[in-house]
């Protein structure tokens, strides 16, 4: 998913979705990937996080498809939640889409709000590195300078 239309140039080979409402945040993101997915669950990853382990998002998928009845599974580490880097069911959509209609942008409404949300946290989430670092979100040019990853 991406929101900019050079996108489809820089990933040539891959399908490309704009949010379905552009301009609604994160929880619209989510609520267009669960509709373009075809009743199949979804893998969430800002594509800010350099740092990401593969290796944890394939224990997303593995936590959200051992157990029928799931609504998602999402990383929790002390007090923060990281619905950007979640797996979601089918199932999440109908929510997600009421939470927007009454006006909330926040994809951590809609982990706290899913009746079946899993958390990975504590030693099974610290398995996969720091979380500090794991989650690390890079915003802005600075931030990515600051991480050696572009020219000042």
């Amino acid at each position: 998913m991406a929101n900019d239309p050079a996108a489809r140039a820089w990933f040539p080979d891959a399908h490309i979705v704009a949010d379905e409402e552009p301009g609604l945040g994160p929880l619209a993101g989510i609520a267009t990937a669960l509709s373009s997915s075809n009743g199949v669950p979804v893998i969430v990853l800002a594509w800010d996080m350099p740092f990401m382990s593969g290796d944890l998002l394939l224990e997303l998928r593995r936590l959200g498809a051992s157990r029928p009845g799931r609504s998602a599974v999402v990383p929790r580490h002390g007090a923060t939640v990281e619905p950007l880097c979640a797996w979601y069911a089918p199932s999440a959509l109908p929510v997600c889409r009421a939470l927007l209609a009454d006006g909330e942008r926040r994809a951590g409404t809609l982990a706290a709000t899913l009746p079946q949300t899993v958390w990975l946290e504590g030693d099974a989430l610290a398995a996969f590195g720091d979380s500090g670092r794991v989650f690390t979100s890079v915003d802005t040019p600075e931030a990515l300078r600051s991480l050696g990853g572009a020219r000042p």
